[in-house]
């Protein structure tokens, strides 16, 4: 598709403010918007999604607790995690003659970290009933989206190189006993930075979804 598309490297910001500016793009963006993609990191956060229970936050601690609006349980976000948030507009594709859906955009955000990680010998994969990516039957990819007005927002946290103890203050994704892994764990720390990986992340996305002109903004 001959379909423009945004990519904003954002650098690291608190969790709220982004959070708040994707709703405002969503409900403020109409059929001739381009879709975007927004990289970031945020400082120490927990998110609760939109039907989260409260019972699986174990210990609370100093770190800040987020009531958001995407779907998913509760989930830690950090320095070294990098988030793709994905602002797309579904019913423009399914007008330009995709078949893209929830479903499918949930698959395109699980296949390209599946196709990132392999690229660096990690052998990763999705489970059918508990999206995300795991290797070795721990999580390395979190993934949350809100759909509105046909659009969607949020995305996927892919651990890079972070500090996963605060982790342990949770039920990760609403799992007990679900432990978590980082890229750090299978490639030289070096390799394993999130400048080097987003890209990657991108251009698989946006490969699966048949984007061919990309803007790079850094702000």
């Amino acid at each position: 598709m001959n379909l423009p598309l945004i990519i904003r490297q954002l650098g690291t910001q608190n969790y709220d403010e982004i959070w708040h500016k994707m709703q405002e793009f969503t409900d403020n963006r109409d059929e001739n918007t381009p879709d975007e993609i927004w990289l970031v990191e945020h400082n120490p956060v927990f998110t609760q999604g939109s039907a989260g229970k409260p019972e699986h936050l174990l210990n609370p601690t100093n770190i800040p607790v987020v009531q958001s609006d995407r779907g998913g349980q509760i989930t830690y976000h950090g320095p070294g995690q990098q988030i793709m948030y994905v602002l797309i507009d579904i019913k423009r594709h399914k007008a330009n003659g995709s078949d893209l859906n929830v479903r499918e955009l949930v698959t395109a955000l699980e296949q390209c970290v599946v196709k990132t990680l392999a690229d660096y010998g990690v052998e990763s994969y999705p489970k059918p009933d508990a999206p995300g990516v795991y290797v070795d039957g721990k999580k390395i990819c979190s993934l949350g989206l809100r759909i509105r007005k046909g659009c969607s927002f949020h995305g996927l946290a892919l651990n890079i190189n972070m500090d996963l103890m605060p982790f342990r203050n949770i039920n990760p994704c609403g799992y007990a006993g679900l432990e978590m892994c980082q890229v750090a764990d299978f490639i030289e720390a070096n390799e394993a930075q999130c400048q080097k990986i987003a890209p990657k992340l991108v251009n698989y996305f946006t490969q699966i979804l048949g984007y061919n002109t990309q803007q790079i903004i850094n702000k």
